[in-house]
């Protein structure tokens, strides 16, 4: 099972001001999904996600953001899990 990485510090303060945000915390799981913050001068906070193909932003307030943030770093772990292991079995069954 993969752990949660908290990345942000590798993004310089520079990199971490994008598109008038300001990226608040980056973590990654497992090297393949990634959940961020980013707050916005307007108390519009934007949680970032990609995953695989897949990627997306969610729009949310700023008393919202992180129980969010972490609502979607465990739907994602589970999914990536379970995923993970069916593609084991599948190939097992090659």
């Amino acid at each position: 099972m993969g752990t949660w990485r908290n990345v942000t510090d590798t993004f310089s303060e520079e990199r971490r001001h994008y598109s008038n945000t300001y990226l608040e915390i980056c973590e990654v799981y497992d090297e393949a999904v990634e959940v961020s913050i980013f707050s916005a001068d307007n108390n519009q906070y934007e949680i970032y996600v990609s995953y695989g193909i897949m990627y997306g932003i969610i729009y949310c307030s700023q008393e919202e953001a992180y129980e969010k943030f972490e609502e979607i770093k465990r739907i994602l772990e589970k999914d990536y899990e379970e995923n993970k292991i069916n593609k084991t079995k599948r190939k097992e069954r090659e």
